[in-house]
């Protein structure tokens, strides 16, 4: 398979701007990883005109894919984790070049996990833990229980790579192999809910239980890294959290998280003046006893 896609790196490979040429052969007959192609070529650049391009190829009955991304798009994904399989690639593919070992200080990053990528990590999956959870909660109430089953299987995940992250390693797509080793009680609460021989709505009632106390004790790790920030001044109105650079990040699952929060006074909130007769502008600020 290199032999046959060398024309195709080797001229990338040549230009200054490349950092690393990585390929990712078909290891299973399914193969989610390749998007089920024989073959998928990351070709990594400093600059591009689009941050990720593809182009697809076929030889000799045979499929392959090139992946043209650059590296600010590399590093966004593996620090909001959006796209899990490019962990896999960068740490099991095969290397055909790289720059000045570009490559190998990235995988030596992804070894090390420098502790403030991790806090803010851990915020985004607790972030979206809430809101799985919540949402799941929310539909076991309404008695909907397929949506609330669904709902808390992604909230598992969110808690199962928190745990991962908060152990120093970055969650790999067989997280639940990582968690079985590393946190053993959110396994079995997983394996609880997929395996027991309990009613669906009575696995459920008895996983809120279960999960209602360990979700809560983990809020000051999971907030830590919104509360550092957040420790920066004294007051914030919501928009201004939205627009910080970290803070960002968190997108549509900031608001329920400040709520949430709120009802464990880690955060309270403020009300300032405005010109309308008793209405109120919203703003927030850190606990005083978490400041001292």
């Amino acid at each position: 398979m290199e032999n046959i896609l060398r024309p195709i790196y080797q001229e990338r490979a040549s230009h200054p701007d490349t950092l690393a040429v990585i390929m990712v052969e078909r290891r299973n007959q399914t193969s989610p990883e390749t998007d089920n192609f024989d073959a998928a070529l990351l070709i990594i650049v400093k600059e591009a005109d689009s941050p990720v391009y593809i182009k697809h190829y076929e030889f000799e009955g045979q499929q392959a894919s090139l992946h043209i991304v650059t590296d600010k798009q590399i590093r966004e994904w593996i620090l909001l984790g959006t796209n899990r399989r490019i962990v896999d690639w960068l740490m099991n593919g095969k290397l055909l070049f790289d720059r000045n070992e570009y490559l190998a200080q990235l995988i030596d990053k992804l070894h090390t996990f420098p502790f403030s990528e991790r806090k803010l990590k851990i915020g985004l999956e607790y972030s979206k833990l809430i809101r799985r959870y919540l949402e799941g909660k929310k539909f076991f109430e309404a008695k909907q229980f397929l949506d609330a089953y669904n709902h808390i299987v992604h909230a598992l995940h969110h808690l199962a790579r928190l745990e991962v992250i908060d152990n120093g390693f970055y969650p790999e797509t067989t997280v639940w192999s990582q968690v079985r080793q590393i946190e053993p009680q959110v396994y079995k609460l997983y394996q609880e809910l997929i395996d027991s021989g309990e009613t669906l709505e009575k696995r459920l009632e008895l996983l809120f239980l279960a999960s209602d106390f360990l979700i809560h004790s983990k809020a000051e790790i999971g907030a830590a890294h919104l509360l550092s920030i957040m420790e920066e001044k004294e007051i914030w109105y919501f928009a201004e959290l939205q627009e910080h650079p970290e803070i960002k990040y968190y997108s549509v699952d900031l608001g329920i998280l400040i709520e949430f929060l709120i009802e464990k006074q880690l955060i309270h909130t403020v009300r300032i003046e405005t010109k309308g007769q008793e209405i109120y502008h919203r703003a927030y600020k850190v606990a005083k006893n978490l400041l001292t």
